[in-house]
């Protein structure tokens, strides 16, 4: 029975003794596992296939095109490793954040630093501010021109006259009124206007040819779109940071045949028929007789166009700006304007302070563009900054915002400033708030704009600089106690397009920091 039992086991569960050689089943080869077939309709796929009846030659071409990408790509890893590792072994460097709306004076703070600590490239792009200044000088003839063209139009009754733009958002902010929008009465135009707006039409094509010259092509193929010749002046071009504009604009000036040097002013073709200068040059009594007009000045005043208030105002020195060997001075580049998005990082090697510490001297300012789209997207990615230098142009106290034409830009510059003084993030990082455009606010009141006409918490206080002033930083400072407590409070008055002033407001910055820093590390009390 057992011996029953035993063969029924073994016949039933044959792995439960070893098996004849002879059932052992085949081994198959193994087979590589079958890869998912991927869609004809897949983006990434259609992306990377070669184009539909590729030549031999054009292959060949894509293919050097793609190893090029890839040596670029490979060299852009290699120094980044290579900072990376740098940045191991040497010390901490000191960093440093600029804040502020758009037109705050970020862009020249950053200039000031360049002069003060590397004015040996700061005067090493002066063929690209050349460029920038022209640039500013063709748009602000382009906003008058506009307003002209405005005028005209009102004064003949013509359906697009609210089509055309006033062009004053290109030269000075928006401006708010603070009893409300009323009708507009132009004075009269005579025939010598329009005749002198004829003679300046080439200055259009002028603008147009900057503008290539300065974007980076994929940008000008997307304005091309729109005709660059009837880009409006309300409209403000704007750089990517991290483009590189100046050297593709030097890399230009090379490519037409200027001789290399290390001074970029070197590579301008003096003798070149299509340099801007020329046609610049051939309308300067016009450009002159345009900005003196009487009836241009009304004009302005009745749409409180005030250029002369912004940065990239160079009107008052056309003679010398479009003469033709023009070179820009320093402080010519500090006034250009040429609006730039996105983040940079610019490093400097700081030379000892007064405190004549042996703290890093490598230095990295890092300057954010002033959109508003931009404003909440900065704080987690600078929390390990030494000190953020906040510029609040207080002379904009009757201007809007051009992102936002309900919104007052001095009500936008205490709103940010109360995001950055609350923000848990930025609790260890010193803040030094720099009340920007001291001379504007002061020009401006004395002209008797009223301060309490727009910032209805001000009242009746007299309408001079130096009590507008003192509430101002009253106000920013309430601001900052109130949201962050006893933390230090550093405020300075500022005109930063003021170069002397403003490298010595920097470097009791810079000493601010440098202590603070040695109190961290307990070497001073």
């Amino acid at each position: 029975m057992l011996h029953q039992l035993q063969h029924e086991l073994d016949i039933a569960s044959p792995s439960l003794c070893s098996p004849p050689t002879t059932t052992i089943p085949r081994k198959l080869p193994q087979m590589a596992p079958k890869r998912p077939k991927i869609s004809d309709d897949d983006p990434l796929t259609r992306a990377i296939a070669p184009p539909p009846n590729e030549t031999s030659a054009e292959r060949e071409q894509r293919i050097a095109a793609e190893q090029e990408a890839k040596r670029v790509s490979d060299a852009i890893d290699e120094e980044l490793n290579r900072q990376r590792i740098a940045d191991k072994r040497n010390p901490k460097p000191v960093k440093i954040l600029l804040l502020g709306q758009s037109e705050s004076g970020k862009s020249t703070t950053l200039k000031n630093f360049q002069l003060m600590h590397s004015p040996k490239a700061f005067r090493a792009e002066k063929a690209s501010w050349r460029a920038v200044i022209q640039l500013n000088v063709v748009q602000s003839i382009h906003a008058i021109l506009d307003l002209i063209a405005k005028a005209h139009a009102a004064s003949n009754g013509m359906s697009s006259a609210a089509s055309i733009s006033s062009g004053h958002a290109s030269t000075s902010s928006a401006t708010s009124s603070p009893t409300g929008t009323a009708s507009k009465e132009y004075p009269p135009l005579t025939s010598d206007h329009l005749k002198l707006k004829m003679r300046l039409a080439p200055l259009i094509q002028v603008e147009a040819a900057l503008i290539r010259r300065l974007l980076p092509p994929d940008q000008v193929d997307n304005l091309a779109r729109s005709n660059l010749t009837s880009f409006p002046s309300n409209r403000e071009i704007s750089v990517n940071s991290n483009t590189g504009w100046k050297n593709t604009f030097n890399r230009l000036l090379r490519n037409a045949g200027a001789r290399d040097s290390c001074e970029s002013i070197d590579l301008i073709n003096w003798s070149d028929p299509d340099d801007p200068g020329v046609v610049l040059h051939a309308c300067l009594e016009d450009m002159i007789k345009l900005w003196a007009d009487p009836t241009v000045k009304k004009l302005m005043d009745i749409e409180k166009m005030r250029p002369e208030e912004m940065a990239g105002f160079f009107l008052d020195a056309l003679p010398r700006v479009t003469s033709p060997k023009y070179i820009p001075t320093d402080d010519d580049i500090l006034r250009a304007r040429l609006k730039t998005l996105g983040v940079s990082e610019h490093r400097f090697q700081v030379k000892s302070g007064h405190l004549g510490t042996a703290m890093s001297s490598d230095w990295r300012v890092f300057d954010v563009g002033g959109q508003r789209s931009l404003v909440t997207a900065w704080a987690p990615y600078f929390d390990d900054m030494n000190a953020i230098i906040f510029l609040a142009p207080i002379s904009c106290f009757d201007q809007v915002l051009q992102e936002d034409l309900s919104v007052n830009r001095l009500a936008d510059s205490f709103l940010l400033w109360k995001s950055i003084v609350s923000n848990p993030l930025l609790k260890k990082t010193d803040l030094v708030l720099f009340l920007n455009k001291c001379d504007i606010l002061r020009a401006k009141l004395e002209s008797g704009i009223r301060l309490g006409d727009y910032i209805t918490s001000y009242g009746n206080r007299p309408n001079d600089f130096e009590s507008a002033s003192t509430y101002l930083k009253k106000k920013f400072a309430g601001m900052m106690k109130e949201h962050a407590g006893d933390r230090p409070f550093y405020c300075h008055f500022t005109s930063v397009t003021d170069t002397h002033s403003t490298s010595l407001i920097l470097q009791n910055v810079q000493d601010v920091v440098i202590r603070d820093n040695l109190k961290r590390s307990a070497l001073v009390g």
